[in-house]
């Protein structure tokens, strides 16, 4: 073998990235046991010495992308991460995880983060910006935001973003509910006082939207705020959302629960109460946890569809990085996924008989 083997030939050799070469040679906790040993023995068999003067250039360059995100104990993130940390290892970038706190806003982390490591690029998963907000041009770093809603104010924002309208494709999901004959619809929204363009507060608007694009008046007494107190958007915040509004006394014969976590803990709730799903009341979630199929009943829920946000992100980091390119906004859309079937209301028309809500489920507006 040539003298000159280089660590891209070594990377093809193993069928890995160079970033995973790398963390191999330099005893990387995470990289498996197997995959470190293939490695290392490609290194010995090939003769392969690592340049020191490259290296050294790269530990001044630095070649990190890296990674902020809130709710460390969300499954809906935690199933981006891989995504995001083998996009970034085939590119040839190591990859810098970093939880953001609930409570801290993620401006104010980037900020911090950026000053203690060198980074080449950063991406912000979900959390909380004060937009309209420019502080984050001061990272001296290009940055990305992914599922992080961004606000239609006309402004051109100083990053790419990806993600999907929060407000459209709740619109479609309680739509689909009142299709169903519904018009008790109840809903585990976000935190009260949330940032005006956060999940959670659109989400509501789109439930707002829905019930006003369909002629239902809408009922302050069927929205219920998720606990200040417990982890937002888990399970145990869902399954003490939907305790209020069993022990309020209010009449639902649905809800729309902004998140799947918040749903799983809403059943538990639902199914101590004797309340049948969906007999006594249908539920939908949203995100697309993999884990909503295995419910029983299985949940319909709204699918994000997470690989293709994390790919883009990571495409629109490396191209800002590399090629300088200008901001752009990649808005993706979600599937309602219709698993086991929710249950159909009567309406009543008048003195007659009840008959089932065809003509009015044909007539919903769904965009």
């Amino acid at each position: 073998m040539a003298d000159n083997i280089t660590i891209k030939d070594i990377a093809r050799i193993c069928g890995v990235g160079v970033g995973t070469v790398s963390r191999a040679i330099n005893n990387d906790p995470r990289v498996s046991d197997a995959t470190r040993e293939k490695i290392l023995k490609a290194v010995k068999d090939y003769h392969y010495v690592p340049n020191n003067s490259a290296r050294n250039l790269k530990m001044v360059e630095s070649n990190t992308i890296g990674l902020l995100f809130s709710g460390i104990d969300n499954p809906f993130f935690q199933g981006m991460i891989s995504v995001f940390e083998r996009a970034c290892d085939e590119l040839g970038y190591s990859f810098f995880l970093y939880a953001v706190k609930e409570h801290d806003w993620v401006e104010n982390v980037a900020m911090e983060v950026c000053k203690e490591r060198r980074l080449k690029g950063l991406i912000i998963l979900g959390g909380q910006l004060s937009f309209p907000n420019r502080r984050l041009d001061s990272l001296g770093v290009p940055y990305v935001l992914c599922t992080v809603t961004v606000p239609k104010t006309g402004e051109q924002l100083p990053c790419s973003s990806v993600s999907i309208d929060d407000e459209k494709e709740s619109f479609r999901a309680v739509s689909y509910l009142i299709g169903l004959g519904h018009r008790r619809i109840a809903i585990l929204a976000g935190r009260t006082g949330e940032y005006p363009h956060g999940v959670g507060a659109l989400r509501l608007t789109g439930y707002r939207r829905a019930l006003e694009k369909n002629g239902i008046a809408f009922d302050p007494g069927l929205v219920f705020y998720m606990s200040e107190e417990i982890p937002e958007y888990s399970m145990p915040n869902g399954y003490d959302t939907m305790k209020r509004l069993l022990d309020s006394g209010a009449d639902f014969t649905a809800v729309f629960a902004v998140s799947d976590t918040m749903a799983f803990g809403a059943c538990r709730a639902l199914w101590e109460a004797g309340r049948r799903i969906p007999e006594d009341c249908s539920i939908i979630g949203y995100d697309g946890q993999y884990y909503t199929e295995f419910m029983t009943p299985s949940l319909t829920t709204v699918v994000q569809p997470v690989t293709k946000m994390a790919l883009k992100t990571v495409e629109l980091l490396d191209d800002a990085i590399r090629k300088k390119t200008a901001p752009v906004c990649v808005t993706y859309d979600a599937e309602l996924c219709i698993r086991e079937k929710l249950s159909i209301r009567y309406v009543f028309h008048g003195a007659g008989a009840p008959r089932r809500n065809s003509d009015a489920k044909k007539a919903l507006c769904f965009q």
